[in-house]
């Protein structure tokens, strides 16, 4: 099992495989797995400055590709648990409709709610755009923001870890 991981961990090296890992590790974190992809983008993103954008949109596609998954476990998890049941809580979701799906990039609830918007069978390429909306300003906005640190930040915050 040990050298399943190291092989996993190998295999998505960012500077290796640069960025399908991006998209892979951005689409797996919207699932509702335990993982989030903001390092991932953020390191790419420090060692190519350059492709800044280029990085955001793939996060963008694979993160909102990992919630239009959840949306469709959520449609198939209401057919097979409770296809005729209704839950009241849920009620105000279904009023607010799609857009509601602009807060999917929230860390904790926000995967959770592509499921339900699944489960409410909400409209599901407007759902699809409210994702990539949320998402594509997460990874806009939070790498932007981290790429203002300081070098010497970083450095600092590393050495204790890279044994410097």
């Amino acid at each position: 099992m040990e050298k399943l991981v190291y092989a996993s961990l190998a295999w998505f090296a960012i500077p290796r495989h640069g960025l399908t890992s991006v998209f892979v590790i951005a689409f797996v974190s919207a699932t509702l797995l335990p993982l989030g992809s903001e390092p991932a983008v953020f390191g790419f993103v420090k060692l190519n400055p350059d492709q800044f954008w280029i990085t955001v949109v793939v996060a963008t596609v694979g993160n909102t590709l990992g919630g239009a998954v959840d949306y469709w476990m959520g449609l198939g998890a209401k057919s097979v648990v409770a296809p005729k049941h209704e839950i009241q809580y849920l009620k105000w979701f279904e009023r607010l409709g799609p857009k509601a799906l602009l807060m999917a990039w929230l860390p904790v609830v926000g995967d959770p709610l592509c499921a339900v918007a699944g489960w409410l069978r909400l409209p599901f390429w407007p759902s699809v755009f409210w994702m990539a909306l949320g998402k594509f300003t997460r990874y806009s906005v939070m790498t932007a923001l981290l790429l203002w640190i300081p070098n010497s930040w970083w450095t600092q915050i590393l050495k204790p870890i890279a044994g410097l």
